[in-house]
């Protein structure tokens, strides 16, 4: 990875990792890492990134023991969010339909083929294999979330150990500042988070060599230029939820925040055949976070769950 524009970024990096690690930041970490290691030595003979699933498998399949053995080891590491996988006969089916999402943006993206891509708040990786799928030449995906490194861990350790697709735990004001180092950077339902959203356009831009891509995806309202909920403590049972824009308000920021060519290419209410609870994420999901008499809304009263993606120039 110690090549080009990154070097400034992994100087500083690497010590600060090894820091993070040494103390120890989650009290699970040390189990989930054991994890790991009870996960079978495999080597697969096919490796799909382009299907729904990303999908590993081994000619004759796996022995009813290995079988058991990921099925034990994966189960650990719930809830399962973002996916799904199909490692071997283990197939996990998780919360979101993330292949549903891609499916959707990926045709009024510019290819990926020999990019450098960053993914911020990428969960468990699933869309940075399926970046891979494409062509891309490295995929650094950012999340400070320790279950969703040992996750992306478990699937690369089948999807491909060397493969160029790392998972960094640390937080998007954690990278350097105007590393301008990315051809693609994406992201995807971290904006309403922010308690300064500007500030994070800003910050993405930053991550964007010149002529660079932005792929934004987010919740918004319905609305004019302007408008913007700002809910008064929970959305859809989310506590962390900042602003809200519509369309055309999220628009304005994006051109305030330095970019160009600026295209709305998807607008998706969420379904919860989209987002649901399954064996591999067992908690609530989007149908307890409705209103259960009126769909159109959240539980707190708000509009229901609406998706955009935007892609912009920096």
């Amino acid at each position: 990875m110690k090549a080009g524009p990154l070097n400034r970024w992994l100087d500083g990096l690497i010590p600060m990792l090894e820091q993070r690690l040494q103390d120890n930041p989650h009290g699970d970490l040390v189990r989930w890492q054991e994890t790991l290691n009870q996960l079978p030595d495999i080597t697969p003979d096919n490796v799909d990134l382009n299907a729904s699933a990303i999908t590993v498998t081994k000619d004759g399949g796996c022995s009813p023991e290995q079988t058991e053995q990921i099925n034990a080891a994966l189960s650990v590491l719930k809830p399962w969010r973002k996916g799904p996988f199909q490692l071997f006969d283990t197939f996990v089916d998780t919360e979101w339909h993330s292949d549903w999402k891609w499916d959707r943006i990926a045709p009024h993206i510019s290819p990926l083929k020999n990019r450098l891509i960053l993914d911020v708040g990428c969960g468990s990786g699933y869309h940075c294999w399926r970046m891979l799928g494409e062509g891309a030449a490295r995929i650094i995906g950012i999340d400070p979330s320790y279950l969703f490194l040992t996750q992306f861990e478990s699937i690369k350790k089948y999807c491909g150990p060397k493969a160029p697709v790392h998972l960094l735990p640390v937080k998007m004001e954690e990278v350097p500042e105007n590393l301008q180092a990315f051809d693609t950077t994406f992201s995807m339902g971290v904006l309403y988070h922010r308690r300064s959203p500007i500030d994070h356009l800003i910050e993405l831009k930053g991550t964007l060599r010149k002529g660079g891509e932005l792929v934004l995806e987010t919740l918004v309202i319905e609305g004019e230029e302007g408008e913007c909920l700002m809910p008064e403590d929970r959305y859809a049972m989310m506590r962390n939820v900042w602003f809200i824009p519509s369309c055309d308000t999220l628009r304005l920021w994006l051109r305030r925040a330095g970019f160009n060519d600026i295209k709305l290419v998807d607008l998706n209410k969420t379904s919860i055949e989209e987002q649901r609870k399954t064996d591999w994420m067992v908690y609530q999901s989007l149908d307890s976070f409705l209103d259960p008499n009126d769909s159109s809304k959240t539980i707190e009263g708000y509009p229901a769950p609406l998706r955009a993606t935007f892609v912009a120039t920096k």
